[in-house]
């Protein structure tokens, strides 16, 4: 029985998942499991294992998917606890105090501004793109990830190559920068040897040779396997060897290359020759018969090694650099005993099977299925293979793939000898030897009491240094039973022996070179001679273990906690990338638009009939505004049909609700959205044409804002009510509050400076769309003194004055009109990606952005979570209305949470550092912060400011709006108070339209 869990939006490493895999898999009870993100690729791994689920298939590639293959139900449960144990053991071991830890490239060059070097361990389907990010901010590249295409890899490299950038690998596992070591690392002594390796342990192997020789490591530049192929020409290889020959401290090249294509060979050999340094090479696969001008070659990655100590100490060059094995071997294995390669270094593993190949004429080395070497019962096998490694770690990590196929061909009559490695230093399994050692023992003995003949031969790859401690390791596997060398190569060399067969090399003698290519050395770019020069400045891209061998040896680093851009959703993610690369040319518009935010001076200046500055409501036509983008009657929720009824009452249009409703569905009304007439209106936002309205002008252009007066609480038009209260209510706005309001606002010069007052106002706990008790007291401080100076009967003063008093939420009207007053003039700059308007009708959700003007972007609207009052549900919640987040789209409300954490409480969203988590994560969607309006709660930083839909679609962070909740059915009136998000589509439509109109496919 298959069991899912998906937990949404939680990104782990996907080699954490696969230890986590392994460990879940050894539960009782559980037949197989596997822990994975939801990309299309782990879908596939899914599907092969059979654990492909419909939820598996719908998670989004941010989700982490949990399926479970079990006979007992009850499994599910401690599975999912040994998951958060394990993850929250991860999260506490990984705990660093002082390292930064960013979510952005922005933040993270922010942090570590003159950083010259990104280290990618991120997925291989979307690594292309953010590499391309890291060398357009001119930053070098070592790429660990691999599932890059042959194609990105060409155009990437050559882009780096013209931006006088190195980009190591991809699929590099291994390098040392200035003696710093990067990624699946020994630790060397720095030395003067720099080695160009496109090969990871192929690069160990010698390293670790070279340190035991007594030499060190200046550089070990690490290329990537495909970099010398046809295809990629060696571009990284070139610059590195041009970087290393005018590298002061470097006096040894030593150049490592899987098998290359011939003609990318003579390229690479022609370039050495021209160096004034000592060269040593190896192209695995080549059997040189002597040296070639300048460059010595080598066979084996030990003589390759040994030359390179020789070289680096001033010493001859030897003609032969086979060493005798202290071993005979009197009885060699019968001829139906075959040698075995498990190995979990894919150069290594090419290192076996080419010198066995060779000894026993098998018609070379074979790449298929992860074997090497597949002759006459003669198997090579690199575990480390694609094949071995979907959906679990590498072998260098985890030892189960590698154990399985040891007892395997231990147990085959045929099998007479298995080489084995043993990989050290950083990333790899902290004791391999200690997991390996009883298996070898485990399988001697079984063989031995079958009265088989079987051997182990193996090496450990690594350092004194390294954290597993070499010796410890040698000595461990040779206690267990297993024939140990100090080198791959005299490993292989010892297996052929126990065959009877005698491994020697020729004599080599260095030959002239005619350099092909007459042109000179190229000279180093200025930015790959300062990577070489100096000590690296690290931005770790994915996987956070790695931070601690560059840290410990003295690299200066920034975590980057990448996880993939817009939920994993590619067409989003192409899109994000191409506007990157037009990154200055949109934050430069995005920037004068928030400007216009901020240069906004807006001031009440009347309170009018709204028929008399709203056109479209002064004609004959029957006519209401409504709130959000354009509704029909059909699509029109409860709330919203129950203001409709209120406002044709309240106009005399109907006497009864059955005359309204008749009317209203008779087509005779026509609707029109609020924010199409430089209005705004609260939850339904039904304004008819004899409403008051309240007047803001903003000064710097006049542009001018309208919207109803705030009715106070209980049964209210704009929640739906329509009782004969609710009417009269409105009548009383029309007849006495507003022309008073509009009586007293006469009296003040220019009108009340409403900016002034809600930088007042913020600083006494308001965040102007929940709560908005010290702005409207603030309010009625300063509209007090003129409606007393008025000259309307001393009963009207009071009355008015009395009902300002007691509605703590007037101001949030005032405070629409204000958020209006300020995007309609900011959004006369038609470039920005920047949101101009959120609202929403109770059917969809509407957003318009700068570039695209009265366009709306629209999807269907959430329902509100929050607190309900005494006697009602989330069951009786409508979805939500109101142009209220137009409060939202200027940087308050729920955007301004830790303003007012008073009231976070009152909408559901917990205390005060929940209020700040949501002001802290609203602030990674915007663009800057607002000076004018500064929070003292959150260390005086202003309000955010200009909500930007790429960094939305991206992070997938939508924005949060602070509501009241409406009752579902008409007239009932409010019922809650909460928050709600934005729905993610209105931005990616917002984000397809943008690019379009950049010409961006």
């Amino acid at each position: 029985m298959l069991q899912t869990v998906v937990k949404k939006n939680s990104y782990q490493d996907s080699i954490n998942l696969m230890l986590l895999t392994n460990k879940i898999n050894s539960l009782d009870g559980v037949t197989k499991s596997q822990i994975m993100m939801g990309t299309d690729a782990n879908k596939d791994i899914f599907k092969n294992a059979g654990l492909l689920t419909p939820e598996a298939e719908a998670a989004n590639p941010s989700d982490m998917v949990v399926v479970v293959d079990s006979e007992d139900p009850s499994v599910l449960d401690a599975v999912l606890t040994k998951t958060e144990e394990f993850l929250s053991d991860l999260s506490v071991k990984k705990d660093e105090p002082d390292l930064k830890e960013v979510t952005n490239w922005d933040d993270a060059l922010k942090a570590l501004p003159d950083a010259n070097l990104a280290l990618f361990s991120t997925p291989g389907e979307y690594t292309a793109p953010e590499i391309e990010k890291a060398l357009d901010r001119g930053l070098n590249v070592f790429s660990f990830s691999d599932n890059i295409s042959l194609d990105d890899e060409v155009r990437l490299k050559r882009k780096a190559h013209e931006k006088g950038l190195m980009l190591m690998g991809p699929d590099c596992g291994t390098g040392v920068i200035s003696s710093i070591p990067i990624a699946f690392t020994n630790v060397s002594k720095p030395g003067n040897i720099g080695i160009v390796g496109a090969s990871g342990t192929g690069i160990q192997e010698v390293a670790a040779i070279i340190d035991r020789l007594g030499g060190g490591l200046i550089h070990a530049i690490g290329t990537g396997g495909r970099d010398l192929s046809a295809e990629v020409g060696a571009i990284t290889v070139k610059d590195a060897i041009v970087g290393l020959e005018n590298h002061e401290p470097t006096d040894v090249i030593c150049v490592i290359s899987k098998p290359p294509a011939p003609e990318v060979r003579d390229e690479v050999v022609d370039l050495l020759e021209k160096c004034t340094k000592p060269v040593v090479a190896i192209f695995l696969g080549e059997k040189p018969e002597h040296h070639l001008g300048k460059v010595y070659l080598a066979h084996t990655l030990e003589e390759t090694a040994r030359i390179a100590v020789d070289l680096a100490n001033g010493d001859p060059v030897k003609k032969n650099y086979l060493e005798p094995l202290d071993f005979t071997c009197d009885k060699p294995l019968p001829e139906n005993k075959t040698v075995i390669g498990l190995y979990s270094g894919g150069t290594l593993a090419n290192e076996a099977g080419m010198l066995v190949s060779e000894a026993l004429d098998l018609g070379g080395v074979v790449k298929e299925d992860g074997y090497i070497l597949h002759a006459k019962g003669y198997d090579v096998i690199d575990l480390g293979d694609d094949i071995y490694t979907q959906g679990k770690p590498h072998p260098m990590i985890d030892p189960e793939v590698r154990i399985n196929y040891i007892r395997k061909y231990a147990a085959m009559e045929s099998t007479g000898v298995i080489l084995f490695d043993c990989m050290l230093g950083y990333g790899c399994h902290p004791d391999m030897a200690g997991a390996l050692a009883p298996v070898i023992k485990e399988q001697l003995e079984k063989a031995k009491s079958e009265g088989r003949e079987l051997y182990f031969v193996g090496s450990v790859t690594g350092t004194e240094n390294d954290p597993q401690d070499y010796q410890k390791s040698f000595e461990e596997l040779r206690e267990a039973g297993a024939i140990m060398e100090t080198s791959n190569a005299r490993a292989i060399r010892l297996a052929l022996e126990l065959k009877g067969i005698h491994f020697t090399e020729k004599d080599r003698d260095v030959v002239p070179y005619e350099i092909k290519d007459p042109s000179p050395l190229p000279k180093p770019s200025a930015q790959v001679t300062e990577l070489l020069d100096t000590t690296p400045r690290i931005i770790n891209v994915g996987v956070k273990s790695f931070n601690e061998s560059l840290r410990t040896y003295g690299a200066e680093t920034v975590q980057f906690n990448w996880k993939p851009l817009a939920g994993g959703n590619k067409r989003m993610i192409h899109l994000l990338d191409e506007l990157d690369k037009r990154r200055d040319e949109i934050d430069a518009a995005n920037a004068r638009m928030v400007e216009r935010f901020k240069n906004s001076q807006p001031f009440l200046v009347d309170v009018v009939p709204a028929k008399t500055v709203i056109p479209e409501l002064n004609r004959e036509k029957k006519t209401l505004l409504h709130s959000g983008p354009p509704i029909t009657w059909e699509h029109m929720m409860g709330p919203m049909r129950g203001s409709c009824i209120g406002a044709a009452l309240f106009e005399g249009w109907a006497k009864t609700e059955d005359e309204a409703l008749k009317l209203l569905e008779s087509g005779e009304v026509e609707f029109i959205p609020c924010h199409h007439v430089h209005a705004v209106g609260p939850m339904g936002g039904i304004t008819s044409a004899n409403m008051a309205v309240l007047v803001v002008r903003n000064m710097v252009d006049d542009t001018v804002a309208y919207c109803t007066m705030n009715e106070g609480i209980g049964k209210v038009l704009r929640f739906g009510a329509y009782s004969q209260e609710v009417v009269d209510r409105l009548h009383w706005m029309a007849d006495e509050l507003g022309p008073v309001l509009s009586k007293a606002l006469k009296l003040k010069e220019g009108g009340i400076n409403l900016s002034a007052l809600i930088a007042r106002a913020i600083t006494q706990g308001d965040e102007f769309h929940q709560r908005n008790m010290a702005a409207s007291l603030n309010f009625l401080k300063e509209v007090a003194p003129l409606i007393v100076k008025t000259d309307v009967p001393e009963d009207a003063k009071q009355r008015v004055i009395q009902f300002l008093a007691d509605t703590d939420q007037f101001f949030l009207n005032v405070m629409m009109a204000t958020g209006k007053s300020i995007v309609d003039y900011a959004r006369k700059d038609e470039e920005s990606c920047v949101v101009t308007t959120m609202t929403r009708n109770g059917y969809e959700f509407g957003v318009r952005i700068g570039a695209c003007g009265d366009e709306w972007f629209t999807a269907p609207v959430n329902t509100p979570r929050g607190l309900y009052f005494a006697g009602f549900s989330e069951e009786d919640g409508c979805p939500d209305n109101g142009d209220s987040s137009i409060t939202e789209t200027v940087g308050v409300g729920g955007m301004a949470m830790v303003a007012a954490p008073g009231v976070t409480r009152f909408v559901g969203a917990g205390g005060f550092e929940d209020a700040l988590n949501i002001s802290n994560e609203m602030e990674r969607i915007c663009v800057t912060h607002n000076p004018n309006w500064t929070i003292p709660t959150w260390d005086f930083k202003g309000t955010c400011l200009g909500i930007d839909i790429r960094k939305v679609v991206a992070t997938g962070i939508t924005p949060l709006i602070n509501t009241g909740i409406a009752h579902k059915n008409a007239g009932v009136g409010q019922v809650g108070a909460g928050t709600v998000r934005a729905p993610l589509a209105c931005f990616e439509k917002a984000l397809e339209a943008y690019c379009a109109k950049l010409g961006i496919e």
